[in-house]
């Protein structure tokens, strides 16, 4: 169901159409009088959780961070501080990205593994950041608020429809088309000043974050020769962000205009390409075979990486270790080459071994996100759930959790048999994913758990209460 990105902006047009009649402020910049920005924020959430629910998210701990972590390099240099902004990898072969209200922005994996270089993918990200912080969206709808509210409600059902219940090819293959007519009108969001703009602010950040500024007309002319001969009229109609020349040459000449400066480039990046193609792999001994006829011309360290990830979900542990063990000796900084190592003698139930290199890991490294999820993983394993739930309250506490993070708590919960809390974050991992009745229904089992404490009880009554004032 990974489609349902493309019909993001309908569902906002008629979500946001429909909250206009709503708590309408008084004055402002115009675009809130549309939707504010405590609307925008709202909104994109709530997508979001939409996508979470479809499996429409790249969900890996390693991945997702990389993804923010680039994400806020480039927000830094932003000048709009006060807007907070969350990255995500979308599971989708496609050639796209997308932003939403309230600073919630997609790429999809096609796309990333299209890019060559950290600049590349960076320059998709800062023109993404610039329609958010430029409210794109929100100014589009004001300018056009006489788009048909009841054909979009009829569409966007039955695309939900779909994307919810297990239906037939040719039903799907009818929702798709009613999405894509209604998603073609609605690019009137995405009018040519606004790429144009989007594009000025995006390679100026590109710059100021230390990205070669070339790379954003270097990556526009790469898409033009891929797709620029299309034929397909509804493929040119779902293209949100049409490459021509006039936007090369214009991408090109800023910068021309912008200094030089030496590009600071993160391993990170190779490191993750290799991953997400392991990831995605339908056939691992291919995926390995791409891997070692390249070992000779391309950046040795991610090679290996993606040849131990290989070797390991072959079964070939031994092999694998031994890779990950030479990664860890020769770039101790780097977390995904001992988190590797730690679950691959964790696959060969070598389990105090894998915990010795845990152990050193987190205290070189602690509260990193990727590396306590995959710790605790083990920790549960070796029977030691207490622990477990221990470090992850912990980041829990300090660190804006995954969905994926919350449910691994829960699991750390119950195997230590606080059942009361198990439920407790059940409930909050269906918030997350935009579940509201489950979220209530496992709250209301951690109200009725036997021996659940007062303090507990008190707090789980109080977010109860809250999602039902919501």
């Amino acid at each position: 169901m990974h489609i349902i990105f493309k019909f993001v902006f309908v569902v906002l047009v008629l979500s946001i159409q429909i909250s206009n009649a709503q708590n309408l402020p008084d004055f402002g910049n115009p675009a809130d009088y549309i939707i504010t920005k405590n609307q925008e924020r709202d909104l994109g959430r709530s997508v979001i959780a939409q996508l979470r629910s479809a499996n429409a998210i790249v969900e890996d701990p390693l991945i997702s961070e990389y993804i923010q972590n680039l994400g806020d390099r480039l927000v830094g240099h932003v000048s709009d501080g006060t807007q907070e902004f969350n990255f995500y990898l979308i599971d989708d072969s496609s050639i796209n990205a997308f932003a939403l209200p309230g600073g919630f922005i997609g790429i999809n994996s096609g796309l990333l593994m299209m890019t060559q270089s950290e600049s590349e993918l960076a320059s998709v990200l800062a023109h993404e950041i610039a329609h958010v912080t430029q409210r794109h969206i929100a100014r589009s709808i004001y300018n056009n608020q006489q788009n048909t509210i009841i054909s979009s409600a009829a569409m966007i059902a039955a695309v939900l429809l779909g994307a919810s219940s297990d239906i037939s090819g040719n039903a799907m293959t009818g929702i798709v088309t009613a999405a894509q007519a209604a998603n073609a009108q609605s690019q009137i969001n995405f009018t040519r000043s606004n790429e144009h703009e989007a594009d000025r602010i995006g390679i100026q950040t590109l710059s100021s974050a230390g990205f070669d500024p070339n790379a954003m007309s270097g990556f526009f002319e790469k898409m033009a020769r891929r797709y620029g001969s299309s034929q397909s009229d509804i493929f040119s109609l779902l293209q949100t962000h049409p490459v021509t020349t006039e936007r090369i040459a214009e991408a090109r000449d800023r910068a021309r205009h912008l200094p030089n400066k030496a590009t600071n480039i993160s391993p990170s990046y190779s490191l993750l390409k290799a991953r997400l193609r392991v990831l995605q792999s339908t056939n691992i001994d291919s995926t390995h075979n791409f891997f070692v006829q390249r070992s000779n011309n391309f950046n040795p360290h991610s090679n290996d990486y993606g040849i131990a990830l290989c070797l390991s979900l072959m079964g070939r542990d031994d092999e694998a270790v031994s890779i990950f063990r030479s990664l860890v000796e020769n770039s101790k900084e780097v977390i995904a080459y001992r988190i590797g190592l730690g679950e691959t003698l964790l696959r060969m139930g070598k389990i105090d071994d894998a915990l010795k290199v845990y152990a050193e890991s987190v205290n070189l490294f602690p509260r990193n996100v990727p590396l306590t999820i995959s710790y605790s993983q083990l920790l549960i394993l070796s029977d030691d759930a207490s622990l477990a739930h221990k470090v992850l309250l912990d980041l829990l506490n300090n660190v804006t959790p995954t969905p994926e993070q919350i449910r691994l708590i829960a699991r750390a919960a119950n195997a230590e048999g606080d059942t009361a809390n198990a439920h407790y974050y059940m409930g909050e991992y269906y918030i997350t994913t935009g579940n509201l009745p489950l979220a209530i229904n496992q709250i209301n089992m951690a109200l009725e758990s036997p021996n659940v404490n007062q303090i507990d009880k008190s707090r789980f009554q109080a977010r109860l209460n809250q999602i039902l004032e919501y």
